[in-house]
């Protein structure tokens, strides 16, 4: 209470300040010319906390000295942040005005820039600064062969592997398989229809295993595994895409999640995976780094019965013989076009917050990754806390590892973007959803396995499903 009461009586002594000196000549942010900046961001529980108690500690010291008021808003989710800062960068009746900072994505970023609202931070930011970042964060804000950076990168995230230790170490110990199989994508696959075959041999009922693995974010397994297998899906250039869909690798994508999707190896229900493995619907899954920190504490079998397990964090499975590609993600920060003063400010405290000592502070609260060099090392980040959650550790250790080691990966941004990875998160995945239906309806009539899937097995079935997605997503190109 004492520390809202506090952030309210600095925001009424700056928003007074700023009306007595609003009228006098401005050299740049400072006591006697105060700027007040607004931030939107999507960030929502520990993540929003760990955000809003560092914009407090910015007013409360750096802020305060230089005469900078921050106020952070979230506006709920992703989406909502980009209807929202669309809807007012359009000038819509009722929408709020553009704020000084948003987050966004790079294809939002892109989109809001081509209106002329976006500045260049890199006129704001020396060689030795720039140098400091992760160079593929910063490359991610670049938009043109000009140059220039569009998206001031503040936390990013990547892709792990988690699975449920506790069910999975009976699985392990009666059939031998082992971590190590869940190396590759082809391993997991391998794994996932033991699971079904072991979980299947336990009831009277023949086909009714369980499902082992499941993923969030299709669209990057599309991205990262054609990546991985050696082919660009987007090649942008000037905010142009072109596509290159290949066949080849794009069947090896169909076999390793909807073929064994409809054998009921895979699975998703629920809204997110982690869903899934609290209800145990699924033992593992691929997901963010960022929203591993969801992962469940128990499963749930019922109203009346559950019961614990522990977590086991590895790195998201690569295709055999594939290229380490690991994703990039998480939005980055973009500027407005306002007063010098107002963008310096904004310069100011993005500055600020990416500082090592805040951006660890952030990660470990939110599962999200630094964004500088030097903050990308695990002695480092457990010198700020060394009391960090265990399961904090092995999902930072795990997103560390695949950062430095790994080739990363982000789409650069493009006219319709969003509507090229729409079509990749959904054209499979709503496929062998509507399908598995199908083959389950078939084995409850009695038919076998083979029989209930043979129909979607065939070249033709692949072929048809193929050429639908490539004229959607040509639909995208240009």
């Amino acid at each position: 209470m004492k520390k809202k009461t506090g952030k309210i009586l600095l925001g009424m002594g700056m928003a007074m300040a700023l009306m007595m000196t609003g009228c006098g000549k401005s050299f740049g942010p400072s006591t006697d010319n105060p700027v007040s900046i607004k931030i939107w961001n999507y960030y929502n529980g520990d993540q929003l906390t760990s955000f809003d108690d560092l914009v407090e500690e910015f007013n409360e010291t750096v802020g305060a000295k230089k005469g900078i008021y921050v106020e952070s808003s979230s506006q709920g989710g992703v989406n909502d942040l980009e209807s929202n800062v669309i809807a007012a960068a359009n000038g819509k009746v009722g929408a709020d005005e553009v704020p000084n900072i948003f987050a966004a994505y790079a294809d939002t970023a892109y989109a809001i820039d081509k209106m002329g609202l976006v500045v260049d931070i890199s006129e704001y930011l020396t060689d030795e600064e720039k140098e400091a970042y992760v160079d593929s964060y910063l490359q991610e804000g670049k938009f043109s062969k000009e140059g220039g950076m569009k998206i001031f990168p503040i936390a990013k995230s990547t892709e792990v592997f988690l699975l449920n230790k506790t069910d999975w170490d009976i699985f392990s110990e009666e059939t031998g398989v082992s971590l190590k199989d869940l190396e590759t994508m082809e391993g997991v696959v391998e794994v996932a229809g033991k699971y079904y075959d072991w979980t299947d041999a336990k009831t009277p009922e023949p086909g009714d295993g369980k499902a082992f693995y499941g993923r969030d974010a299709m669209a990057n397994y599309f991205l990262i595994g054609s990546m991985q297998l050696g082919t660009e899906i987007f090649q942008v250039k000037d905010g142009a895409m072109q596509l290159n869909f290949d066949r080849d690798v794009v069947k090896t994508l169909w076999d390793n999640y909807y073929v064994p999707y409809i054998k009921g190896y895979f699975s998703s229900v629920g809204r997110f995976r982690s869903d899934d493995v609290k209800t145990g619907n699924i033992l593992s899954f691929v997901g963010s780094s960022s929203g591993a920190t969801f992962f469940p504490s128990q499963v749930i079998v019922n109203d009346e019965e559950s019961y614990p397990i522990d977590m086991i964090a590895l790195p998201a499975p690569i295709f055999e013989g594939g290229e380490k590609y690991a994703v990039q993600q998480g939005a980055g920060m973009v500027v407005t076009k306002g007063t010098e003063e107002e963008i310096k400010a904004s310069i100011e405290f993005l500055k600020w917050f990416t500082e090592p000592e805040r951006n660890i502070e952030f990660s470990i609260d939110s599962g999200y990754l630094p964004v500088m060099k030097k903050a990308n090392d695990m002695k480092i980040i457990k010198e700020y806390d060394a009391e960090m959650k265990q399961s904090m550790e092995d999902i930072l250790t795990v997103s560390v590892d695949t950062v430095n080691n790994c080739s990363l990966y982000t789409p650069r941004a493009f006219s319709h973007g969003t509507d090229a990875r729409q079509v990749l998160d959904t054209a499979l995945s709503d496929l062998a959803v509507a399908d598995r239906e199908t083959v389950v309806q078939r084995i409850s009539q009695g038919q076998s396995m083979e029989d209930a899937v043979s129909e979607f097995l065939s070249e033709e079935y692949f072929e048809t499903w193929y050429e639908k997605t490539l004229q959607e997503l040509t639909a995208c190109e240009g």
